[in-house]
């Protein structure tokens, strides 16, 4: 403590005191892991550096892609001067009626008694349905994630009060899907739990179950009592085909008992990485049912931010009902789908001419984003000291970062760490 005579001289030769913050005990919380792969990128002055831990489509020529279907949308809505009124709690309804046909299908017997709302793409779908879901679930349900998954998916839920565990998932060995392990797991939880699954292109591992292990997934689901959480963020990425790639949540739906619920977003499909555009929804028993539903999200959404931004959903809705620009972004989901599986087709072909004793058939295997390499961490960090290659240290590779120019280079230098 400073004593009052030593403090009136500092005060009359005009020094100031400081007083003790009211945040001195907030302590430094960790880096983000991809920011770090990021900002040792960006200090890395090599020029054969890649960067392979964002997950943010790239062209061949390793740019940033506006697709040509958002832009001509974003001219026709600009020309049109609109208003920038508030939204809806629940959003601009033009977007989420069209985002809900191309999530539950066009025909879906669904959609009018489904309660959907707008979100702040899929993190703001998961906050809202992490939130619905600790409110309106019976007892203290916890959520299951697959091991591993999004590294998000924690940290979303843990803060809406919920508690996070994993079911078995991926194996490591064959670095594929651990289908029985999932559906013991599944089966031995208590009833009436929560249940995150990937609709297609498993972040991080890329590692899907195929429609008849989808069907014994649905099956386990339903015949337990939990609540298939579908997170979908990547419908049409991942095969270039959006009707197949909701093949998933429609084996769900469809069978009509087991209860299901959705965050979808349309950052990686449309590329609105910036615009922030998604929708939460919950498959109602009726229509009477769905009024509830919405009543409840739009409480629930009110406090977190009121409504949602307008721009982002227009070009989005715009996109979605236009006939030509629809069939325009279809060619384009399918071209950027095409790219990343050519990208998979060549570093796999390139690691085994180099005659490599590690099988690498599960990289074509894989789909979507990213691709769950099996490198180690000490592998990894060799990719980044001795060839300026950064990927996160669990040997995860986002796909969209390589390219016909560095595919050879990247496999040489995968195929040096791992011999």
């Amino acid at each position: 403590m400073i004593s009052s005579v030593v403090r009136a001289s500092l005060l009359r030769r005009g020094v100031g005191i400081r007083a003790q913050s009211t945040w001195t005990q907030v302590k430094m919380g960790p880096p983000d892991t991809i920011l770090g792969i990021t900002e040792a990128f960006k200090r890395d002055t090599d020029p054969r550096k890649m960067n392979l831990g964002v997950g943010a489509y790239r062209t061949d020529a390793g740019s940033p892609f506006v697709l040509d279907s958002v832009t001509q949308a974003e001219n026709q809505l600009l020309h049109e001067k609109l208003d920038k009124e508030y939204l809806p709690i629940t959003g601009l309804p033009q977007f989420t009626r069209a985002a809900a046909q191309l999530a539950y299908g066009s025909s879906s017997p669904v959609l009018d008694r489904l309660a959907i709302t707008q979100s702040i793409s899929g993190t703001g779908a998961l906050r809202i349905g992490g939130a619905f879901v600790q409110r309106f679930c019976e007892g203290t349900p916890t959520v299951y994630v697959p091991g591993p998954s999004w590294g998000n998916h924690k940290a979303v839920f843990g803060d809406c009060g919920l508690t996070v565990k994993p079911y078995r998932y991926y194996d490591a060995k064959t670095r594929g899907l651990d289908l029985e392990g999932m559906l013991e797991d599944l089966s031995n939880l208590p009833r009436g739990q929560i249940v995150l699954l990937h609709a297609c292109a498993h972040n991080p591992t890329g590692v899907d179950p195929t429609p008849d292990q989808w069907a014994r997934i649905q099956s386990v689901v339903e015949e337990n009592g939990h609540v298939a959480f579908f997170d979908m963020a990547y419908q049409g990425f991942a095969t270039g085909d959006t009707d197949r790639d909701a093949h998933a949540l429609r084996t769900f739906v469809e069978a009509g008992r087991a209860p299901v619920v959705l965050a979808q977003s349309f950052a990686k499909n449309m590329g609105l990485y910036g615009e922030r555009v998604g929708t939460f929804s919950v498959v109602g028993a009726s229509r009477d049912e769905r009024a509830r539903l919405e009543s409840q999200l739009k409480i629930l959404v009110r406090p977190m931010y009121s409504n949602p931004p307008v721009h982002g959903a227009r070009i989005a809705a715009r996109v979605l009902t236009d006939p030509e620009l629809r069939s325009l972004w279809l060619s384009e989901v399918k071209l950027m789908a095409d790219r990343i599986i050519g990208m998979r087709v060549a570093l796999r072909s390139r690691l085994e001419k180099l005659g490599s004793s590690v099988a690498w058939n599960h990289i074509t295997d894989q789909i979507g984003m990213f691709c769950f390499t099996g490198l180690t961490a000490a592998q990894v960090d060799r990719l980044a000291q001795e060839f300026h290659i950064y990927l996160t240290r669990d040997g995860r590779v986002s796909m969209a970062g390589i390219t016909s120019a560095n595919v050879d280079y990247l496999a040489d230098s995968i195929h040096a760490v791992t011999q």
